[in-house]
């Protein structure tokens, strides 16, 4: 096709190309009866342009997130009318939750049927209105192209999020002349003012115990070099939210890991002692904070962010600015001096060497395997390029705890949904886009979310080892009621049978169900040489629980670091 030729095409052979034309090298959905000419056009177009097609819309919807984070390019879905569009839904509410940049089409009834209740219409444009940055219903063929370059667009500009599309099946057959245009850029963000660096400088210039936090928005911007030759300026420390992991090597001797509910003991003690906080990218979430109206109510606290409605939402800080990270970033780390804090240093290595202490002290797990000791076999015998991806719950956060990460976009997990079922659709995203293998860790409750995705990573014969944490329990769920309901399980124990590794061989995978770490590293070993998908099966006690816990709500300083037998706290 020659660049600015016009070519008549219909709206469904517009739809592909432009998604081609904004660099879209994969895209996962779901046929059905509305998107029929839009899958016509995608036949025409192979070789140029790759479908997978998944077991579920909700797994292509999981699957374009998990492309989007481990790729940073933006991840597309695509969807039939009603059910399938419906079926969406959670995929684009995980997504908006942690900023991830996907473009959702959907097909729908032609324009003439619309309200008319016609077989599979729904509205799903307002039902998707408050989880979307944005999303269009297209009433015209002449203003498609550019309503999904405005999409993709939206969807990777400030803070990023999922953009949704729905076109009738009458604009797909409408022709109308199509014109290529470049790839969209995102719009430019805001550069922060002289003045307000030096502000920013002058209040770091004047700790004597500083902490850099940072989340998603960092990752986002590949600001790890910049973070961590920042904290070494400032003599200071990082700390980071689920979502900022992976973005700092876990090497790196300055980086306390992830701090909050679940978080490690150094982290969130090292945040609470800080005498100045400086967020990057991050929302403070009640998961971090606990009770955000005495969060660090003593320190200053500087929040530098894309959003502005993240400013002082949740906890009132110092100075809140929003523009363009890696500028800021960069601008501050030119101006700030070399500071050193000796007394910082020796109370964050009292912190640390306290961190050690409990863990030691951890109760062996009555029965099957430590998760720690799961682990530590997983860190030594992956390489640093593999991704990590994770489900929700007990194994999500012992992977965070725990898991060693070496460079950028390797961690992919649900954090502000907290999305079960979302690990083997993003695990099968991440291995699409990067063609990098991925061990997926999950638990048999989330894992029973969405292992119909097991037959999609079959198909497309992909590199995803899957490490289930089986306790015959819906573990962190049960482990709230073991602290705070006095172990009143209702609804928490599985009285399942389920044979996972039965279960993998009839999708067409293999696996192997292990008892004791040496197993486990039998079959880690094995797994890692197949080029195509693993289940390792391992027992979990049900009463082994994620320690520290931050109560919800509560404050930092009630962090639980033990089981105190039939009393917790």
């Amino acid at each position: 096709m020659k660049k600015n030729a016009k070519n008549r095409m219909t709206g469904a052979q517009i739809a592909i190309e432009t998604l081609i034309e904004q660099g879209v090298t994969e895209l996962f959905g779901y046929p059905g009866g509305t998107v029929l000419d839009l899958y016509d056009a995608l036949y025409r177009s192979r070789g140029r342009i790759r479908h997978i097609l998944t077991a579920h819309e909700q797994g292509a919807a999981h699957a374009a997130d998990g492309y989007a984070r481990a790729t940073g390019k933006v991840g597309v879905v695509l969807a039939t009318s009603g059910p399938g569009a419906t079926n969406l839904v959670t995929g684009l509410a995980t997504a908006m939750l942690d900023s991830v940049p996907v473009v959702a089409i959907t097909g729908n009834v032609p324009t003439y049927l619309i309200g008319k209740d016609a077989f599979q219409e729904i509205n799903i444009t307002g039902i998707t209105l408050p989880i979307t940055k944005h999303n269009y219903f297209v009433q015209d063929v002449r203003e498609l192209a550019d309503t999904i370059r405005e999409a993709f667009q939206i969807a990777k500009s400030g803070r990023p999020g999922p953009v949704l599309i729905d076109i009738p099946k009458d604009i797909q057959i409408a022709t109308c002349p199509f014109t290529p245009q470049p790839v969209v850029s995102a719009f430019p963000q805001p550069k922060l003012s002289d003045a307000q660096i030096d502000q920013v400088v002058d209040l770091l210039s004047k700790a004597q115990r500083p902490y850099l936090y940072i989340g998603g928005g960092a990752a986002r911007c590949e600001l790890g070099a910049q973070l961590m030759a920042l904290s070494e300026k400032l003599d200071g420390y990082i700390g980071c939210s689920l979502m900022g992991l992976s973005e700092i090597p876990h090497s790196f001797d300055r980086f306390l890991g992830m701090e909050g509910m679940h978080g490690a003991y150094a982290s969130t003690m090292a945040n609470l002692q800080a005498d100045l906080i400086l967020g990057v990218g991050v929302r403070f979430s009640d998961r971090a904070t606990g009770d955000p109206a005495k969060f660090c109510k003593d320190a200053v606290i500087i929040q530098l962010d894309a959003d502005q409605s993240e400013i002082n939402k949740n906890v009132k800080v110092t100075l809140g600015l929003v523009g363009d990270l890696r500028d800021a970033v960069d601008r501050i780390l030119s101006r700030v001096a070399q500071q050193s804090h000796p007394a910082w240093n020796k109370t964050v290595e009292a912190l640390q060497e306290e961190q050690r202490r409990l863990a030691q002290q951890q109760p062996s797990v009555p029965a099957g395997m430590d998760p720690r000791d799961l682990f530590a076999v997983i860190n030594r015998l992956k390489d640093d390029e593999t991704l990590i991806a994770t489900d929700v719950g007990q194994h999500q956060m012992w992977t965070a705890q725990n898991i060693q990460l070496a460079r950028p976009r390797s961690f992919l997990s649900s954090g502000g949904l907290g999305t079960m079922g979302f690990g083997l659709g993003a695990a099968i995203g991440g291995a699409v886009g990067t063609g990098k293998r991925v061990i997926l860790l999950t638990g048999d409750g989330s894992f029973g979310m969405n292992l119909n995705e097991l037959a999609t990573a079959v198909s497309c014969q992909l590199p995803i080892v899957i490490i289930l944490f089986n306790n015959s329990a819906l573990g962190m769920v049960r482990q709230l009621q073991t602290f705070f309901f006095g172990r009143r399980y209702a609804g928490t124990n599985l009285q399942r049978e389920t044979d996972f590794v039965k279960l993998a061989q009839a999708f067409g995978a293999d696996g192997a169900r292990v008892s004791d770490i040496a197993a486990f590293e039998s079959a880690l070993k094995n797994a890692l040489k197949q080029k195509t998908p693993y289940l390792i099966e391992v027992q979990i006690d049900r009463d082994a629980c994620v320690l520290p816990m931050l109560p919800k709500s509560g404050l930092m300083e009630d962090m639980i670091t033990e089981l105190d037998g039939e009393d917790t706290k």
